[in-house]
Protein backbone atom coordinates (compact mmCIF):
# COMPACT_ATOMS: atom_id res chain seq x y z
CA UNK A 1 0.00 0.00 0.00
CA UNK A 2 1.58 3.39 -1.58
CA UNK A 3 2.17 6.08 1.48
CA UNK A 4 -1.40 7.77 0.16
CA UNK A 5 -3.67 5.23 0.64
CA UNK A 6 -3.77 4.39 4.13
CA UNK A 7 -4.99 7.89 4.99
CA UNK A 8 -7.05 7.95 2.05
CA UNK A 9 -8.53 4.97 2.54
CA UNK A 10 -9.20 5.78 6.47
CA UNK A 11 -10.80 8.97 5.85
CA UNK A 12 -12.93 7.49 3.21
CA UNK A 13 -14.40 4.45 6.11
CA UNK A 14 -14.89 7.31 8.60
CA UNK A 15 -16.67 9.05 5.88
CA UNK A 16 -18.50 6.26 4.34
CA UNK A 17 -20.04 4.59 7.51
CA UNK A 18 -21.36 7.98 9.01
CA UNK A 19 -22.73 9.00 5.54
CA UNK A 20 -24.58 5.68 5.66
CA UNK A 21 -26.20 5.60 9.14
CA UNK A 22 -29.27 6.92 9.03
CA UNK A 23 -29.69 10.12 11.65
CA UNK A 24 -26.06 10.28 12.18
CA UNK A 25 -26.05 11.10 8.33
CA UNK A 26 -28.03 14.19 9.74
CA UNK A 27 -24.62 16.42 9.13
CA UNK A 28 -24.31 15.74 5.30
CA UNK A 29 -27.14 17.83 4.55
CA UNK A 30 -25.37 20.87 5.18
CA UNK A 31 -22.49 20.90 2.61
CA UNK A 32 -21.60 17.51 3.27
CA UNK A 33 -20.45 18.08 6.47
CA UNK A 34 -19.23 14.15 7.35
CA UNK A 35 -17.28 13.89 3.56
CA UNK A 36 -15.08 16.90 4.22
CA UNK A 37 -14.36 15.29 7.52
CA UNK A 38 -12.99 12.52 6.02
CA UNK A 39 -10.55 14.54 3.61
CA UNK A 40 -9.85 16.62 6.15
CA UNK A 41 -8.51 13.09 8.64
CA UNK A 42 -6.64 11.78 5.48
CA UNK A 43 -4.70 15.21 4.59
CA UNK A 44 -3.76 15.30 8.46
CA UNK A 45 -2.48 11.97 8.47
CA UNK A 46 -0.94 11.89 5.28
CA UNK A 47 0.82 15.04 6.68
CA UNK A 48 1.58 13.71 9.77
CA UNK A 49 3.85 10.54 7.88
CA UNK A 50 5.29 12.82 4.91
CA UNK A 51 8.62 13.61 5.32
CA UNK A 52 8.52 16.92 2.78
CA UNK A 53 5.56 19.34 2.56
CA UNK A 54 2.72 18.55 1.32
CA UNK A 55 1.40 20.75 -1.90
CA UNK A 56 -2.49 21.40 -1.78
CA UNK A 57 -3.27 18.91 -5.48
CA UNK A 58 -1.59 16.06 -2.91
CA UNK A 59 -4.47 17.15 -0.69
CA UNK A 60 -6.84 16.86 -3.09
CA UNK A 61 -5.74 13.62 -4.75
CA UNK A 62 -6.17 12.33 -0.90
CA UNK A 63 -9.63 13.83 -0.61
CA UNK A 64 -10.60 12.82 -4.10
CA UNK A 65 -9.72 9.09 -3.16
CA UNK A 66 -11.28 9.07 0.46
CA UNK A 67 -14.47 10.59 -0.87
CA UNK A 68 -15.21 8.03 -3.76
CA UNK A 69 -13.95 4.57 -1.12
CA UNK A 70 -16.77 6.47 1.23
CA UNK A 71 -19.01 6.42 -1.61
CA UNK A 72 -18.87 3.18 -2.84
CA UNK A 73 -19.01 2.18 1.33
CA UNK A 74 -22.48 4.60 1.65
CA UNK A 75 -23.26 3.15 -1.67
CA UNK A 76 -23.07 -0.74 -0.30
CA UNK A 77 -23.85 0.45 3.31
CA UNK A 78 -26.15 3.01 2.99
CA UNK A 79 -28.70 2.09 0.58
CA UNK A 80 -29.86 -1.38 2.29
CA UNK A 81 -29.76 0.69 5.64
CA UNK A 82 -31.81 3.06 3.78
CA UNK A 83 -34.53 1.08 2.66
CA UNK A 84 -34.47 -0.38 6.08
CA UNK A 85 -34.94 2.61 8.24
CA UNK A 86 -36.25 5.15 5.28
CA UNK A 87 -40.02 4.67 6.53
CA UNK A 88 -38.82 5.35 9.92
CA UNK A 89 -36.75 8.45 9.29
CA UNK A 90 -39.66 9.60 6.79
CA UNK A 91 -42.05 9.05 10.01
CA UNK A 92 -39.91 10.99 12.11
CA UNK A 93 -39.80 14.13 10.08
CA UNK A 94 -43.55 13.92 9.42
CA UNK A 95 -44.48 14.00 13.01
CA UNK A 96 -41.81 17.29 13.43
CA UNK A 97 -43.95 18.80 10.27
CA UNK A 98 -47.32 17.68 12.04
CA UNK A 99 -46.21 19.82 15.03
CA UNK A 100 -46.14 22.55 12.99
CA UNK A 101 -48.45 21.84 10.35
CA UNK A 102 -51.13 19.24 10.23
CA UNK A 103 -51.95 19.85 6.86
CA UNK A 104 -48.56 19.89 5.44
CA UNK A 105 -48.02 16.70 7.44
CA UNK A 106 -51.10 15.23 5.77
CA UNK A 107 -49.70 16.16 2.34
CA UNK A 108 -45.99 14.75 2.94
CA UNK A 109 -47.52 11.48 3.91
CA UNK A 110 -49.54 11.42 1.08
CA UNK A 111 -46.27 11.98 -0.84
CA UNK A 112 -43.92 9.05 0.98
CA UNK A 113 -46.53 6.61 0.20
CA UNK A 114 -47.54 7.56 -2.89
CA UNK A 115 -43.34 7.41 -3.76
CA UNK A 116 -42.27 4.63 -1.75
CA UNK A 117 -38.69 3.40 -0.91
CA UNK A 118 -37.78 1.55 -4.10
CA UNK A 119 -34.81 0.00 -4.71
CA UNK A 120 -34.01 1.74 -8.18
CA UNK A 121 -34.36 5.11 -6.44
CA UNK A 122 -32.05 4.14 -3.28
CA UNK A 123 -29.15 3.13 -5.57
CA UNK A 124 -29.75 5.88 -8.42
CA UNK A 125 -29.87 8.41 -4.85
CA UNK A 126 -26.58 6.12 -3.43
CA UNK A 127 -24.73 6.79 -7.49
CA UNK A 128 -25.47 10.92 -6.42
CA UNK A 129 -24.11 10.52 -2.88
CA UNK A 130 -20.85 8.91 -4.49
CA UNK A 131 -20.14 11.86 -6.87
CA UNK A 132 -20.94 14.51 -3.78
CA UNK A 133 -18.83 12.87 -1.31
CA UNK A 134 -16.23 12.68 -3.56
CA UNK A 135 -16.40 16.41 -4.98
CA UNK A 136 -16.33 17.51 -1.11
CA UNK A 137 -14.08 15.20 0.20
CA UNK A 138 -11.60 16.81 -2.57
CA UNK A 139 -12.66 20.12 -0.53
CA UNK A 140 -11.77 18.66 2.73
CA UNK A 141 -8.59 17.52 1.75
CA UNK A 142 -7.77 20.73 0.54
CA UNK A 143 -8.58 22.38 3.53
CA UNK A 144 -6.62 19.45 5.07
CA UNK A 145 -3.52 21.07 3.82
CA UNK A 146 -4.36 24.54 4.38
CA UNK A 147 -5.03 24.16 8.07
CA UNK A 148 -2.44 21.51 8.99
CA UNK A 149 0.64 22.28 6.81
CA UNK A 150 2.89 24.36 8.22
CA UNK A 151 6.37 23.48 7.11
CA UNK A 152 8.08 25.61 4.58
CA UNK A 153 9.89 24.21 1.43
CA UNK A 154 9.32 22.08 -0.77
CA UNK A 155 7.70 22.87 -4.53
CA UNK A 156 6.49 26.03 -3.64
CA UNK A 157 9.70 27.35 -1.75
CA UNK A 158 10.30 30.99 -2.98
CA UNK A 159 14.25 31.20 -4.07
CA UNK A 160 16.77 32.41 -2.12
CA UNK A 161 17.42 35.70 -1.55
CA UNK A 162 20.41 37.10 -4.82
CA UNK A 163 24.13 37.51 -3.12
CA UNK A 164 25.32 40.61 -1.73
CA UNK A 165 26.18 43.13 -4.97
CA UNK A 166 23.88 41.39 -7.44
CA UNK A 167 24.19 38.66 -9.44
CA UNK A 168 26.97 40.19 -12.14
CA UNK A 169 30.31 39.47 -10.97
CA UNK A 170 32.78 42.47 -10.60
CA UNK A 171 32.62 44.73 -13.34
CA UNK A 172 29.25 44.35 -14.14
Amino acid sequence: MNDKMKPALIGGVILGILSAIPFVNIPNICCCAWAIVGGIIAANMYIKSSPAPVRPGDGALLGAIAGAIGGVINLIVGVPLQLAFGNVAGAVMTNIIASQNPDQAEAMRAQMAASGASVGSAIFFGIIALVLLTIFATVGGLLGVVIFEKRKGGVGAPPPPPPPGGFGGPGM
